[in-house]
């Protein structure tokens, strides 16, 4: 992905400097239909030179059919009132297509590799088990397994939290009472995936997108979107250092959210979901006594 990324950039940088009107033609300059017109229309020059019929020609080929004669238009007119650099281009277009080939190459790797790991995890019960909670896939599931190793060894899913460096830690000294925040004595690998574990599950799983918006909104202490996607990370955290010690897939009969019905309908203190349910179809919703206060009809859990 490094290589990836640093590939694009510099793409983009050339891009900037001797086509700056390129980026105003495409969503993403760097997408397969671009890239392969690149290999011939570099900068403004080439598109002027070119014949209509051969430019009109080279365009559906390199997008399959899906492009025609409205892209044609926009790049002649972005070729027509380019400002970019006219100096240095036979090395710059070498330069191009040496970037441009590193990409394809490093793309092909990645589908490989993210292959191979996806039928990896396939033939493991922990991946089944992990890959049951909606936006856990094959990639989240590995990583999670390969920087917390056997999960047999933790006691509690907050010594899981601490290894990712999440746990929370206080500044202060004397009287001096500093703020609280995340302690990040851990391993940086484990938090960017317990992020993307967040982030995933908001867009993928409705239950993780309803408490995700319970932490935004909240009005104690609400948190910002960053902080939201990690603290819905760390929920899905939970779920993935119990669920492999009890070798079960999730399923909602299982397991109930309880939510304030008084304060905030989206709060979900527990969420879980399979691939069979999304949400919280296939639920009715009873109110139960609160723990501290008997009888009071403010707490309700999902039953399925």
């Amino acid at each position: 992905m490094k290589q990836i990324s640093r590939a694009n950039n510099i793409l983009i940088a050339l891009l900037d400097e001797y086509f700056p009107e390129y980026a105003t033609v495409w969503g993403s300059v760097t997408c397969p239909t671009s890239l392969e017109l690149l290999k011939t229309y570099a900068f403004p020059s080439d598109i002027l030179s070119a014949s209509q019929e051969q430019l009109l020609e080279d365009i559906r080929e390199a997008s399959g059919g899906t492009e025609g004669v409205k892209l044609m238009n926009d790049m002649n007119r972005a070729a027509g009132r380019s400002v970019g650099v006219k100096e240095g281009q036979r090395i710059t277009r070498i330069r191009m297509l040496s970037l441009i080939d590193e990409l394809a190459y490093f793309e092909e790797k990645k589908a490989e590799i993210e292959a191979e790991l996806e039928a990896v995890m396939n033939t493991l019960q922990l991946g089944t088990v992990l890959q049951s909670m909606l936006g856990v896939g094959s990639i989240i599931s590995a990583a999670f397994l390969g920087e917390v190793g056997d999960i047999s060894r933790f006691s509690n899913w907050k010594q899981v939290r601490s290894l990712a460096g999440l746990n929370l830690v206080e500044n202060s000294s004397g009287k001096h009472k500093g703020k609280t925040k995340v302690s990040k004595r851990g391993r940086p690998y484990l938090r960017h995936m317990l992020y993307l574990a967040g982030e995933c599950g908001c867009r993928c799983n409705p239950e993780m997108r309803a408490f995700y918006r319970y932490l935004r909104d909240r009005k104690s202490n609400p948190l910002n979107g960053h902080q939201a996607f990690v603290a819905t990370g760390l929920k899905s955290c939970a779920s993935s250092s119990t669920l492999p010690r009890a070798a079960k897939a999730i399923i909602p009969a299982r397991r109930w959210a309880r939510f304030d019905c008084n304060k905030s309908p989206a709060f979900l203190r527990y969420f879980s979901c399979d691939s069979a349910s999304a949400g919280t179809q296939g639920y009715t919703i009873q109110p139960v006594a609160d723990r501290r206060t008997k009888g009071s009809a403010g707490q309700a859990q999902l039953l399925h």
